[in-house]
């Protein structure tokens, strides 16, 4: 379905004008002579902020889609699957009651590819960048079973479990964050600004400096003598590590050094764990095959290192290795979790044990993610406190020394 401007006369010869939505231009031809409207003219409504940048787009309210945006709407296919409205309509009515503009044109491609017989995953398979591939085939799952609702339900409460772990790890990092750049914003403003005024007034005395004034006065010199060549080396620098970030191996390394990272890479890795249990239960129970699910997951965990060793996982248990030493041969679970994996097996109740596995390194995520903040917050004030040390030596100790040759 597309929109469409018309323009035209009513019987009692007064112009008519306005937007309909109709599949072609002569749909709405159709739909205006039948409501005794005679054309004037019909044309295609372009969209207005086609071939802007994004940052114009999003100003004028045509904002991109979010994930919180794809946790509402499964929520709400959830709800209108398991009223029992046919998908079409289900979609139809979403689509009309939208406030989103891109919402609404997602939904209106969607519509007309159920309009032309096509399945909802096959839809959804045209919007790769907001339906990923283990949701389209978590959908095809559905559809194939029939429990389309009970799919969506567990697809709403995975992406809910993924928003919760992503608001977990953004409140861990945003306290580092915002000292880091506090820290970096001051010793631009020293460097640039105060150290120089200090400099020229320490030129003009005949004065032995201490070493700690003299390296920062070195320091500010350099800074502004050569600010191009060191502003034009970071730029340089931040595009040479966004290209090797790039690359397969870039960020394969990344992604296994950052859980080793003191302090934030245990929160990281409980967190990337916590995921893939929940992808992995969610898949299992949706009557996703093992193998297939293990594909599928892999691509879920958003990190290469885990991505890695999932797939090593599916090799194992392809070529008829059993779940628990698939699991051990990963190295991602400690003892006692490889032990609920292998009661699990034995048991026939693997989804089970790997939802136990996801509340409880969820519930280590939130618990450990408070005692970070308490923990880095001393160690950044530390920091912080004898940087601030350093500079106020190094700037007033001259003159602390001066005061005291004149008494």
């Amino acid at each position: 379905m597309e929109i469409y401007e018309y323009k035209g006369r009513n019987k009692r010869g007064d112009v008519m004008q306005g937007t309909v939505e109709a599949p072609n231009a002569e749909g709405v031809i159709n739909w205006m002579t039948s409501a005794g409207i005679a054309p004037i003219h019909v044309q295609l409504k372009e969209d207005p902020l086609k071939g802007q940048p994004a940052w114009i787009r999003a100003l004028q309210g045509a904002k991109k889609l979010t994930p919180t945006d794809l946790l509402l709407l499964t929520r709400q296919l959830a709800t209108l699957m398991k009223a029992g409205v046919p998908m079409i309509q289900a979609v139809n009515g979403l689509k009309t009651s939208s406030r989103n503009p891109s919402m609404t044109k997602l939904l209106r491609s969607l519509h007309a590819s159920l309009d032309k017989g096509s399945e909802l995953s096959a839809a959804m398979a045209r919007h790769p960048e907001f339906f990923d591939d283990y949701y389209i085939n978590m959908v095809r799952v559905g559809e194939s079973s029939g429990k389309l609702d009970e799919v969506f339900n567990r697809l709403f409460v995975q992406l809910d479990f993924d928003r919760r772990m992503r608001q977990k790890i953004k409140s861990v990092l945003r306290y580092p964050s915002f000292v880091l750049t506090a820290i970096v914003a001051a010793m631009f403003i020293m460097t640039l600004y105060v150290i120089p005024s200090f400099t020229k007034v320490y030129s003009g005395m005949n004065i032995q400096l201490p070493g700690m004034t003299v390296f920062l006065i070195t320091v500010s010199g350099f800074a502004l003598k050569y600010w191009m060549l060191i502003l034009t080396s970071l730029v340089v620098l931040a595009l040479g590590i966004r290209y090797y970030l790039s690359t397969n191996e870039g960020r394969y390394n990344w992604d296994k050094y950052k859980l080793q990272i003191p302090f934030i890479g245990p929160v990281l890795t409980k967190a990337t764990t916590a995921r893939f249990c929940r992808s992995f239960e969610t898949a299992m129970k949706s009557g996703v095959p093992i193998v297939t699910a293990f594909t599928l997951v892999s691509r879920v965990v958003d990190n290469s290192f885990y991505r890695e060793r999932i797939l090593l996982m599916r090799e194992g248990v392809s070529h008829g290795d059993s779940l628990l030493r698939s699991f051990l041969s990963a190295g991602l679970f400690n003892p006692m979790e490889l032990q609920m994996i292998s009661v699990g097996e034995e048991t026939g109740d693997v989804e089970g044990m790997v939802q136990q596995l996801a509340n409880l390194y969820q519930e280590e995520v939130e618990y450990e993610a408070s005692q970070l903040t308490e923990t880095l917050e001393p160690i950044l004030l530390l920091f912080m406190a004898s940087l601030v040390l350093v500079l106020l030596l190094g700037i007033f100790m001259p003159m602390w020394n001066m005061t005291q040759l004149i008494h």
